[in-house]
């Protein structure tokens, strides 16, 4: 198994990796401090005195902002593979009572930021709905259902994946070449280098076969899909996870 293109966009835009928000008939893109909430809508956290916050402000007569979250992936190692762009859209719109008390709650969830305190003062919190998801990798576009996106749930792996991958690669690497060695089959003679786990998510690795540089890959796959990033070293036995590698939430 390996992550569907649902999956792999809610990772993308959970809110672990840098966004932007391009807003229709505005100036755009602006950089924005998001999350998604369980159940996949956007949180926008935006500073009260910014460009992005008088771009959100609905019009007279338009009603709510249309707006496009741009979030590109970054590869957690050197030679690791892209996931891809994903794009999300819909209507923003500002929390107001007891529904941005609620949200706060869900974008603290993922990034347990003070700022959330001076909701209504110094900052506000916009949530919109998803009605149209795109994933773009190796040039093509894909259009996901919203529904399909709804109902997936981001890699727990993920916020941890660069630790893990240093963890490997500076403590364990000669255990972890001959663990590639012995689960793939591979022999001295095989390649011009040694294997090297290039990343990592809940269902398996991705093994970058050859000399550094090189192209071809190989997956290796877990027993059972990943749920809590604790349970990795039992999967991946060379793997002792650092202090710090349990995501918050």
């Amino acid at each position: 198994m390996r992550p569907n293109p649902a999956e792999i966009v809610r990772t993308l835009v959970a809110g672990r990796l840098p966004g932007l928000v391009h807003l229709a008939h505005r100036p755009s893109p602006h950089h924005v401090r998001h999350v998604t909430d369980p159940e996949g809508r956007v949180l926008l956290l935006v500073p009260v005195a910014s460009h992005l916050a008088a771009a959100l402000r609905p019009v007279a007569g338009v009603g709510d902002v249309a707006v496009v979250l741009d979030v590109l992936d970054l590869p957690p190692a050197a030679g690791a593979p892209g996931l891809g762009r994903a794009w999300v859209s819909g209507w923003a719109v500002e929390l107001h009572g007891d529904e941005v008390r609620r949200a706060a709650l869900d974008f603290a969830a993922v990034e347990p930021t003070g700022d959330l305190l001076d909701l209504g003062t110094r900052f506000r919190l916009f949530r919109f709905e998803v009605v149209e998801v795109r994933w773009e990798r190796a040039g093509a576009v894909l259009r996901i259902d919203p529904g399909e996106y709804a109902e997936a749930e981001p890699d727990p792996v993920h916020p941890v994946e660069a630790r893990l991958l240093a963890d490997l690669s500076e403590r364990h690497g000669a255990q972890v070449t001959a663990y590639l060695r012995r689960q793939l089959g591979l022999t001295e003679r095989t390649l011009d280098g040694p294997p090297r786990v290039v990343r990592i998510d809940r269902y398996g690795l991705v093994v970058a076969l050859g000399h550094p540089g090189a192209r071809r890959r190989i997956r290796l796959a877990f027993p059972d899909p990943v749920t809590d990033p604790a349970d990795l070293p039992r999967l991946l036995p060379p793997l002792r996870l650092p202090a710090g590698t349990r995501p918050s939430g």
